[in-house]
């Protein structure tokens, strides 16, 4: 029997899940870093891309730096920017 192919979960907020309609999403993924979960998320999701380039992205409750590896079971979370005043 084969592997289930592998998947990580992604917590969007605000614009970006409104864009895509939910509050998460799963990507499939074999390894890789944060540049490609955004990457991925692009791909799949094209309308997400002007977002993507200037949000933050959370592994477990911390951000992380685009070349930090993203294993699988972590909470990934993007972060959009935010305004206020």
């Amino acid at each position: 029997m084969p592997d289930a192919p592998m998947t990580l979960r992604v917590s969007l907020f605000a614009g970006m899940a409104e864009t895509v309609g939910r509050r998460s999403i799963e990507i499939p993924w074999t390894g890789g870093t944060v540049a490609d979960v955004r990457g991925t998320l692009a791909a799949l999701h094209p309308a997400l891309e002007p977002l993507l380039s200037r949000s933050a992205v959370a592994l477990a409750d911390r951000y992380a730096a685009p070349d930090e590896p993203v294993p699988l079971g972590v909470d990934v979370a993007i972060i959009p920017p935010v305004s206020g005043g």
